[in-house]
């Protein structure tokens, strides 16, 4: 078969792969799926399987040893991504994703759809199709829930509360300010929808909150069985779930130690840090103060957002030092919508719409400024905006050459991971602006360490809630608040918080092998073009790409490879 047979075959999996996430081909800006919502039901995985079984016959077809290039990584990564989505699909672990947080389906909804551009009539008109879908949507998923429990598998009864809660929030606003109506491009438009959301939406929603309190909060798990590992088929769809996210054949032993030992290096540095900014070269202590010391959290949201907003004029000052010039899209600071913030994690990023019409946004979290310490807000920008995920994920969209879906897929080990390595990095670039934001860095760090203990500690050794609150506790300097929200984020979202420290390691293992083969020859500019100019990869494939990079002398590409 040719190239001509691998581009079909890309092109079929990334519009199917569009038609099954319109939510996600919206985020993305891919035209053609803005009055959809997909199906949710197990009907509809089975569709899917079908045709990832379709694309993986049509792939077999292909002999790879006639690739070369970004073929040879487009058909890696296909029948990688083929391979992980079934695996997902068996582990049905988003049948068990009741919550308040990100991970919660309806909290993704009401935060995610109100930011649709809708500049045209057609736009605005599929706008009220997807609102007009969404109750049918919403009681599928519902469905999925209960098939789910009459199974066994029981949602979290801590976060099945919070989802009670919030969801009782919102109902009890009033309809017309509907956070759904935002986006209003005229009166009759927002009348229509403001009907839609009244008669459809908001009942779809109470019947959610009526089944969590009636049907799953009594037979919900505790904190001490957190863990997918106490629901049956649990232990299977956790080793599939770090396998996916990590993109690695690590096993939870071997990553928990990981963590482990990345933690007791961490302690070097905090106190070395911490000497200087705190006046203690205890890492308890500099940890105790960084979490309890009340100077140290802000006052006001506008003083968080000032923070974040600082520090991305930073970055985009510094960027010409480090990296390639590229044409990519803006990035904007933007606050967390209020009805999602209380129970969300400190931030979070949407990339640009391809067509131009939305830029890429860092999401903060301001609810509660006394809570939010001043010293994470700089690392954190550096992580989600420039030269994280932002320069990362708009890069990608600018690869004409690849695949689409490799331009706007998400590899969650090398996206997160280069998130992570980014912080890093911009201490090398000089962008923290005190000695106290560089321990913020430090404990973003421990945080991501941190991760790689408890996920695998809730999630396959059985760890209760309190156990894996209080290791991040005694082993970070998050504030409370913060650590139950991302304990509840892991516990609803097994296996992704892996990928953060898994991926910024092999990245630095690549940079530091680059470094030692290259000596004098070594560009820091070129390892970083090297590492985003093909897109969103496996750690394995983004291995192949530096190794050949290396054994070419570091040459510099004649075009964007």
């Amino acid at each position: 078969m040719t190239y001509q047979d691998l581009a079909t075959i890309s092109e079929r999996y990334f519009e199917q792969k569009m038609a099954a996430e319109p939510f996600t081909a919206t985020m993305f800006g891919v035209p053609g799926f803005d009055d959809q919502v997909g199906d949710p039901s197990r009907a509809g995985d089975e569709r899917r399987l079908a045709e990832l079984e379709e694309t993986a016959r049509a792939l077999s077809a292909i002999d790879p040893s006639g690739l070369t290039g970004q073929d040879r990584i487009t058909y890696a990564m296909l029948g990688l991504l083929i391979k992980n989505e079934r695996a997902d699909i068996a582990g049905r672990t988003h049948e068990l994703t009741v919550s308040a947080g990100i991970t919660g389906v309806h909290t993704g909804i009401l935060s995610s759809m109100p930011a649709t551009p809708l500049p045209t009539p057609r736009r605005a008109a599929d706008y009220l199709t997807r609102l007009r879908a969404l109750e049918g949507f919403f009681d599928a998923v519902l469905e999925r829930y209960r098939q789910a429990g009459r199974e066994g598998r029981h949602q979290v009864a801590r976060s099945v509360r919070q989802a009670i809660e919030q969801l009782d929030g919102y109902l009890a606003t009033d309809v017309a300010a509907d956070p759904l109506l935002q986006p209003a491009p005229d009166d009759d438009w927002r009348a229509e929808a403001q009907k839609i959301v009244a008669e459809h939406v908001r009942p779809a929603l109470a019947r959610w909150r009526t089944a969590f309190a009636e049907e799953f909060l009594p037979v919900a798990r505790d904190d001490a069985r957190v863990g997918i590992c106490h629901v049956p088929g649990g232990t299977e769809a956790y080793l599939a779930a770090a396998r996916s996210h990590t993109t690695t054949d690590l096993t939870p032993e071997e990553i928990h130690q990981i963590g482990l030992d990345v933690i007791t290096r961490l302690r070097e540095e905090f106190s070395e840090i911490g000497g200087r900014a705190l006046g203690t070269s205890d890492a308890d202590e500099v940890m105790a103060a960084l979490r309890t010391d009340l100077a140290l959290r802000f006052e006001t949201a506008d003083e968080i957002v000032a923070s974040a907003t600082d520090a991305l004029a930073r970055a985009n000052a510094a960027l010409a030092d480090w990296f390639l010039p590229y044409d990519i899209a803006p990035c904007e600071v933007r606050e967390i919508p209020a009805l999602a913030a209380k129970d969300s994690v400190l931030a979070y990023y949407s990339p640009p719409a391809a067509d131009g019409s939305r830029p890429g946004i860092h999401w903060i979290n301001t609810y509660d400024p006394p809570s939010r310490a001043r010293f994470e807000y700089e690392a954190l920008a550096f992580h989600e905006s420039v030269p994280g995920h932002h320069l990362q994920l708009a890069v990608s969209q600018t690869l004409d050459d690849l695949p689409a879906f490799r331009r706007f897929g998400h590899i969650t080990a090398f996206g997160e991971g280069w998130g992570l390595y980014t912080e890093r990095l911009t201490d090398e670039m000089g962008l923290y602006s005190t000695d106290l934001t560089r321990l913020g860095m430090l404990s973003f760090d421990a945080w991501r360490a941190c991760r790689l203990v408890v996920d695998t500690g809730m999630h396959h050794l059985g760890w209760s809630r309190e156990r894996a609150v209080q290791f991040m506790r005694d082993n970070s300097a998050a504030s409370e608040s913060n650590i139950n929200n991302e304990i509840d984020r892991y516990i609803a979202w097994p296996g992704q918080a892996l990928a953060y420290m898994i991926g910024r390691l092999r990245i630095l293992e690549l940079r530091s092998y680059a470094e030692a083969e290259l000596g004098e020859g070594f560009d820091v500019k070129e390892f970083h073009h090297r590492v985003l100019s093909s897109g969103s990869v496996p750690l394995d494939t983004l291995g192949q790409i530096v190794e050949e990079w290396v054994a070419s002398g570091g040459a510099k590409p004649v075009s964007q490879a």
